[in-house]
């Protein structure tokens, strides 16, 4: 209840702003798919940002906090479910894979959700509305506020819709799943060495841009950029993981083939001399002095 009785701004709206807010929850409910409280939702929607510029207001943060429980469980119990044979390192990658900031902007930007944030002026005027990390702290909030007021069954039936194709593209991703990590176990396996990121950034501060270049035993291998560096690393590794499978690839062909030359090699003379023992059998006779 404390949720609720706390949510709204405190202030008294105009009729205008009053209309206009409810025009824009009932089309963001839409697309969710259900109707939630309505101060409750305010609060799912209120960035910290807007909260100091208008007195300290609440924030999403304590609903972020609780959408974020919520979303790790009904993805963390499908995995379970779906695939039970996997070890728990596996679930794990998978996991990372749909629960990450990522992941969850790519979710609330298919939601549109950035239009429907109230954001204070200075993270509105540096793109806020489009940063991956308040779009994926928002639509925690608003998971967070779902499971308040419809209860579980309906948080988990939003999390389902939204995010089970995400979940079945990241179940045939493999190496995919984590670049970074299925680097270092290819580099450990070829015995190269620890892979290193060196990373630069360039542009304004609300609007970086983070290139990454992956070295293996001294030897770069690729590049990545991104809007993080995390983003930007992942890249690098994906680009330096192909470039070193490939390689590895080669040379497990040439050595194969190689092993097929010596044995046709070996097959050869051994043939002939069958060959030259069985004509003396044949009914030739043997050449005369």
């Amino acid at each position: 209840m404390s949720e609720l009785s706390n949510a709204g701004d405190g202030k008294p709206a105009d009729n205008a702003d009053a209309v206009n807010a409810a025009s824009s929850h009932t089309l963001l409910e839409g697309r969710l798919g259900y109707q939630v409280e309505s101060a409750l939702l305010v609060r799912a929607l209120t960035h910290r940002s807007y909260a100091y510029e208008n007195g300290g207001l609440p924030t999403n943060e304590r609903l972020e906090f609780l959408g974020d429980s919520v979303l790790g469980l009904v993805v963390t119990d499908t995995l379970y479910r779906s695939h039970p044979d996997l070890p728990e390192g596996q679930l794990a990658k998978l996991r990372a894979a749909v629960v990450n900031s990522r992941a969850l902007a790519g979710v609330g930007r298919g939601l549109d959700l950035g239009s429907f944030i109230r954001l204070g002026r200075g993270e509105e005027g540096t793109g806020g509305r489009d940063k991956a990390s308040i779009l994926a702290d928002t639509l925690e909030a608003v998971i967070g506020a779902v499971y308040l007021d419809r209860g579980l069954d309906a948080a988990s039936e939003l999390v389902h819709r939204l995010f089970d194709p995400l979940i079945e593209k990241s179940s045939n991703l493999g190496a995919g799943l984590d670049w970074k990590t299925s680097l270092q176990e290819l580099t450990a396996a070829e015995g190269l060495g620890v892979p290193e990121y060196l990373v630069t950034e360039t542009g304004p501060d609300h609007e970086k841009t983070f290139t990454a270049a992956a070295r293996v035993g001294g030897v770069s291998y690729g590049t990545g950029t991104g809007r993080s560096k995390k983003e930007a690393e992942q890249q690098a590794a994906e680009s330096a993981w192909r470039e070193i499978r490939a390689a590895a690839d080669a040379r497990a062909a040439a050595a194969e083939s190689g092993k097929s030359t010596e044995a046709e090699a070996a097959d050869g003379p051994a043939g002939s001399s069958a060959n030259g023992e069985s004509g003396a059998d044949d009914g030739q006779e043997p050449a005369r002095a």
